[in-house]
């Protein structure tokens, strides 16, 4: 039985999401508040296996909370959203924080809108609770000390070409496991591409976040952008991002497709695509992340002669993805969290990449 704790300033929020919860037989909502403060009393008596956090409330935001919670006792939370610009940031900031998923709330027509959602948003309870959850390791959230001279990084213009390409493959955890990786990263690191499972609308965002925070360059991805050495694409939420070829030069695609493993971006669409132009020439890393997508893309990959390496559990708010690539043989080795951004550099550093282990 999975124990929630709803925690948002609407009792009509609360009245119709603890109705719908309690339906399901596997989920029990054990208590609900209208702000923080009042959350923490009651769950202090039960702890809760998943907590459903709204963002905006009285007396303690909900971010605030949440690090609160990361800091003391790491406990699976997913964020009540609305999908609009402004709080595109916000809820990137909880995600940031250590919430493992997102729950969108419409503006209007709000109880039948919960209720038509009461379906997926059991399905994202039912993934959290199987999540590990870590608050961001204290290295990670002070300032990088390339980050103080971003400003002067050189133009794009100036960069020498590479032939060398990293891609990176993440869902639930990434938010927080990508800031960790990418904020570690010298300017002249390889270039970049990533897919992270996101809903259309934050990824833009995300990126924005990142590079706000990071030495190197970080955005979405745009059709036809090249990948060069300092720059870190990551595709957009909605649509998938493949990997070509010309030349010396490395660009990416953004298509439109089907859903592939149930994503639209897909780690698998990006893995292949990488497979297929860099072979050799790249390093795919796939992290943590629930279900299967990218093992396959890693396996192509790895049998396309690219070094693959695997998060480790350790340090994986869900191991899925990586322990799938790990029973496929497609990574190599595995890696702790901390030990990613080492690897890249590594990787850079090197005129051949980085040794294979006999």
């Amino acid at each position: 039985m999975i124990k929630v704790f709803i925690v948002d300033d609407s009792a009509l929020v609360r009245q119709v999401l603890t109705t719908c919860l309690d339906s399901h037989p596997g989920i029990q909502v054990i208590g609900q508040a209208a702000d923080p403060l009042f959350a923490l009393e009651k769950m202090h008596k039960q702890w809760p296996d998943v907590l459903v956090l709204d963002v905006e409330m009285p007396r303690m935001d909900g971010i605030t909370f949440l690090r609160k919670i990361m800091a003391e006792r790491p406990t699976p939370a997913i964020i009540c959203s609305t999908l609009t610009e402004a709080g595109a940031a916000v809820t990137l900031d909880a995600l940031a924080a250590g919430a493992v998923g997102v729950f969108t709330k419409a503006r209007l027509g709000l109880r039948e809108s919960l209720q038509q959602m009461s379906g997926d948003l059991i399905r994202q309870i039912e993934i959290a609770a199987r999540c590990q959850p870590r608050a961001m390791p204290r290295k990670a959230v002070e300032t990088p000390p390339a980050a103080a001279t971003k400003i002067e990084r050189a133009p794009a213009v100036h960069l020498t070409t590479t032939d060398r390409v990293v891609a990176l493959g993440t869902s639930t955890g990434g938010t927080q496991a990508l800031e960790v990786v990418l904020r570690q990263l010298p300017v002249d690191c390889p270039g970049i591409v990533i897919v992270q499972h996101m809903p259309e609308k934050f990824t833009a965002a995300f990126a924005q976040r990142l590079d706000s925070v990071c030495a190197i360059e970080v955005r979405e991805a745009r059709h036809m952008d090249r990948v060069r050495p300092g720059l870190a694409l990551v595709a957009p939420g909605g649509r998938h991002m493949q990997l070509k070829r010309s030349g010396a030069q490395y660009f990416v695609e953004v298509l439109d497709g089907p859903p592939v493993n149930r994503h639209r971006p897909s780690v698998d669409v990006l893995f292949r695509s990488v497979a297929r132009h860099a072979g050799h020439n790249a390093l795919g890393v796939i992290m943590t992340g629930m279900g299967d997508d990218g093992a396959r893309g890693l396996l192509s990959m790895r049998e396309a002669g690219a070094r693959t390496v695997a998060q480790d559990e350790a340090s994986s708010v869900v191991f899925g993805m990586p322990k799938e690539a790990l029973r496929l043989g497609a990574a190599q080795s595995t890696e702790s969290l901390q030990g990613i951004p080492r690897l890249i550099e590594q990787y850079g550093r090197s005129e051949t990449g980085i040794k294979r282990s006999s």
